[in-house]
């Protein structure tokens, strides 16, 4: 099987390089996994860097969480699913439910990439896909689909009909948290910096958009024009923490999920005004993975796919996932 990998110490992406590999066999309580198409995080360009948790990896590793495909191949005792079944890989093999659980994620160095023709997980390691996708869509939901709909549906506050939602910019985790608000009948403000974007953000449903540059007191801005939002979907980190505290309404709730924006320290005391709380995401569960795919099967949604490149194009694909032309989330995919 062909598979790409990172060299021990890779600190970027450019490190990426192609390989023939033995396929692998499942062993006991495995599945052997044909994925079909795989996704981009912005988590497996810290991997790449030698920036992840951890730091550089220790030795040649396949590289990506996300992918969907076919069970080719069945372990001995496994029970859970069948040979054709169409399935989408888990960020966390060992959280199945209950509070999070700090343990290996797919890609990181340590546990399997799956970023290959053929991988072995756990055979409690996959969730179905939602039937109302196809696979290059399901492929973008095991890391940010399962971190979108945490956000907004796990936690003291689940998202209900009527609230507002902020999502801060265009990469994969706001666009898709812009698509489940909108199926659970919330009103969605975005931003972005580029108002083409915007425009396109508007397309897929956004009830209101700013751009962050034109307007860069945007927190102030969502609380004095539109009361403030009930959920922030916060990907920023500390560079945008602050104004999202400023665009709380009363008993708000920040999803802190990203560090994408560098920043000094926000000042928290505004949180006081509002009551509001900050609830840190590291993606979700087996168990929100199997929710977000009945919900979307309910409400028969799809995902937009910013682009798709080829498997032998797996270095373009992330040098673009990289660029300022990126839009959601970057797909590839066998062809």
């Amino acid at each position: 099987m062909r598979a790409w990998l990172l060299p021990e110490g890779a600190d970027g992406f450019d490190k990426l390089y192609m390989k023939e590999l033995p396929d692998p066999e499942p062993g006991p309580g495995q599945i052997l996994i044909a994925p079909a198409a795989w996704s981009l995080n912005y988590r497996d360009f810290m991997v790449a860097s030698g920036r992840y948790l951890g730091g550089a990896i220790t030795q040649p590793s396949i590289p990506l969480s996300d992918g969907a495909g076919k069970v080719v191949a069945l372990g001995e005792g496994v029970k859970s699913v069948r040979v054709g079944d169409e399935v989408q890989s888990t960020f966390f093999q060992g959280w199945h439910n209950g509070p999070p659980k700090l343990v290996p994620a797919l890609g990181d160095g340590k546990a399997p990439g799956m970023l290959a023709e053929k991988v072995v997980l756990d055979e409690h390691g996959v969730v179905p896909i939602a039937r109302s996708l196809d696979v290059q869509q399901a492929a973008c939901l095991p890391c940010a689909g399962v971190t979108a709909w945490n956000a907004l549906f796990e936690g003291g506050h689940p998202l209900k009909a009527g609230d507002k939602v902020l999502v801060l910019g265009t990469g994969g985790v706001s666009l898709i948290a812009l698509k489940l608000a909108k199926a659970a009948g919330a009103e969605v403000i975005a931003t972005s910096s580029s108002d083409e974007k915007l425009e396109q953000v508007k397309a897929l449903g956004a009830d209101h958009t700013i751009n962050y540059k034109a307007v860069p007191d945007w927190g102030e801005h969502v609380r004095d024009n539109f009361g403030g939002a009930n959920k922030i979907v916060e990907v920023g980190g500390s560079g945008t923490l602050e104004q999202s505290m400023k665009a709380c309404a009363p008993l708000a709730e920040i999803a802190l999920i990203g560090v994408l924006a560098d920043g000094p320290p926000p000042q928290p005391r505004g949180l006081m005004f509002t009551g509001s709380s900050i609830r840190g995401i590291f993606v979700g569960s087996s168990r929100m993975a199997s929710d977000l795919n009945t919900f979307v099967d309910r409400h028969h949604l799809t995902f937009p796919v910013g682009k798709t490149f080829a498997f032998e194009e797996a270095d373009q694909a992330y040098a673009f996932a990289r660029g300022p032309e990126s839009f959601g989330k970057t797909v590839i995919a066998l062809t």
